[in-house]
């Protein structure tokens, strides 16, 4: 039985992207792994100029930093430049998830479980779109939310339209107290 390659992503480390944004994430991937970054997110947003957000994190538990920016979207901007995924012109931001991160990924979801975050959904359920709750983790399948009336919550993670942190003292004084990944 051969063991997985740990320079490769698992699942609970890429988060979930459909058409475009999906293409940019596999096209980018590799080269972020090798800079000692993960991916967060891809977004594009806009027609005239789209936007291609990429959001990322350090892989050794460093503050991420303006050079931090500034190297993966050289790095990033030469690999999207040759597999041209939008035609025209385009613009790439690079940032940092911050502290109100969004959750993308079930690493993510399990290393904040116990603090405050919004889920949105594609197709409503129990008869709406919106939740907000404690994060109680997530698998493979499900992401889980305790809710305000004490009442537990699993939402399909593809049916997770968006979903983030809210910012609150508890997650700063914990951002600020544990290193990534601990």
């Amino acid at each position: 039985m051969t063991q997985p390659d740990p320079a490769l992503p698992t699942d609970d480390d890429v988060p979930r992207h459909e058409g475009l944004e999906a293409r940019i994430a596999a096209a980018i991937l590799p080269s972020l792994r090798q800079m000692g970054y993960e991916l967060v997110r891809v977004q594009v947003s806009g027609k005239e100029r789209p936007t291609v957000q990429i959001m990322a994190d350090r892989t050794d538990d460093a503050p991420f930093r303006v050079e931090d920016c500034e190297a993966i979207s050289h790095a990033i901007g030469a690999v999207l430049d040759v597999e041209d995924p939008i035609r025209g012109e385009w613009m790439l931001e690079v940032s940092s998830a911050g502290i109100d991160r969004p959750l993308t990924r079930i690493k993510d979801w399990n290393r904040f479980a116990g603090h405050v975050a919004t889920v949105e959904l594609v197709v409503p359920q129990e008869g709406r779109k919106r939740f907000k709750g404690i994060a109680l983790g997530a698998d493979a399948e499900v992401a889980r939310l305790k809710l305000e009336d004490g009442s537990e919550v699993a939402f399909q993670r593809g049916n997770i339209r968006k979903a983030k942190l809210v910012l609150t003292d508890e997650l700063i004084a914990a951002t600020a107290a544990t290193p990534k990944g601990h």
